[in-house]
């Protein structure tokens, strides 16, 4: 499962040289989106997406999107509120500092999501690493998912260690 955390860390500063590079490695489409990860038909994660594929998951009937990376990561987009705002999807941004995930910042995205059942949310940060853990002790947590498969969706973007593994043993 360590691989899975490298190919995250690798991807990330690959999708930054993209960002910053005039060619474009993939096509642009949802699925082609930074560690792009349908949860359920409501819930869908990854890394930041580009304000293009903002449209495309616009136009896939997405009325919320939940950022939990703060504006100065590396691969944010400035105006990120403004172009979901253009696009008519709801935004809500909880920074969450990736050496310090708090109880409170959990509970503001369980508050968050909450707010959109029922509609289609996408939820991401810089290389959903971040949202994998805060959508794993959701699942787990309030949706009384099978903690198996709630991990098996969480390891397929990394394998979290340090604080971030005792963040999502608190569930």
């Amino acid at each position: 499962m360590a691989f899975n955390t490298l190919k995250t860390s690798l991807g990330f500063w690959l999708s930054i040289l993209g960002k910053y590079s005039p060619f474009r490695f993939r096509k642009n489409s949802i699925v082609n989106i930074f560690n792009y990860l349908p949860i359920n038909e409501s819930i869908t994660t990854s890394g930041q997406p580009t304000a293009e594929q903002f449209s495309l998951i616009g136009a896939e009937g997405f009325l919320s999107v939940i950022n939990l990376a703060p504006h100065h990561a590396e691969n944010a987009l400035p105006d990120e509120p403004a172009v979901l705002a253009n696009l008519g999807i709801a935004y809500t941004h909880i920074p969450v500092d990736f050496k310090n995930p708090t109880e409170a910042d959990y509970q503001h995205f369980v508050a968050a999501m909450k707010a959109h059942t029922g509609a289609k949310v996408w939820v991401h940060c810089a290389a959903n690493m971040r949202v994998s853990a805060f959508v794993y002790r959701y699942r787990v947590g309030e949706l009384k998912e099978d903690s198996e498969l709630a991990r098996r969706d969480l390891e397929k973007v990394w394998q979290p260690f340090g604080v971030w593994k005792n963040f999502i043993s608190q569930t």
